[in-house]
């Protein structure tokens, strides 16, 4: 297995040493084709705004759409902003594959960045893990098929729908492993390949 990174902006490295950790290997997405080699996606926290340009100017979204219809993606902070339905700003351009609503920067500018404990509910189990949040966005709405997995003062900061997952932190932060061992190593969730996912 292959796991790709979108690597246009954010903290891709730590990102690829949680996947290595799980086993698996990572390849950084700078190009729309280079979805072809890989089995799942990680759109990575960064400026949302920034990476709307980025996306566009590299031709991203037809291809991730495409891609995200067979494969599972991991979006965290901004990344989870990109994979909304909709977002409070006219310069982010959101990828709609999941159907959520968030607010950019909700939790605070860059100065009220704050670790807190965040007790996760995934696969039956419950787990208490150490949540990053950096200007981090809230989710302001939620459709019937979004699962919550965690709720940060009783609001949902980690969502599950289908084979995709969106959360609010940053889980590469503080070396969490599980958010994409679940969405990177069920087996069941990955299909073959498309034959191309270019635009």
């Amino acid at each position: 297995m292959k796991i790709g990174i979108l690597a246009l902006q954010g903290d891709v490295e730590k990102h690829s040493h949680i996947i290595s950790d799980l086993g698996l290997e990572s390849m950084f997405v700078r190009y729309s084709d280079e979805l072809n080699e890989v089995d799942g996606l990680i759109i990575p926290g960064g400026e949302s705004t920034t990476l709307t340009k980025l996306m566009n100017k590299s031709h991203f979204h037809k291809p991730i759409k495409k891609f995200a219809e067979k494969h599972p993606i991991l979006g965290t902070c901004a990344g989870m902003i990109m994979m909304s339905k909709n977002v409070n700003h006219h310069l982010v351009s959101p990828l709609g594959i999941m159907d959520i609503d968030v607010d950019r920067n909700a939790y605070g500018r860059q100065v009220h960045s704050f670790v807190d404990k965040l007790p996760v509910r995934l696969n039956g189990d419950t787990k208490t893990i150490a949540a990053t949040f950096i200007r981090a966005p809230k989710i302001t709405n939620i459709g019937k098929n979004v699962e919550i997995l965690a709720e940060f003062n009783n609001e949902p900061c980690a969502v599950k729908q289908g084979q995709h997952i969106a959360l609010s932190f940053h889980p590469e932060l503080n070396n969490i492993t599980l958010f994409h061992k679940a969405a990177f190593c069920n087996k069941g969730s990955l299909k073959q390949r498309e034959s191309s996912y270019a635009a």
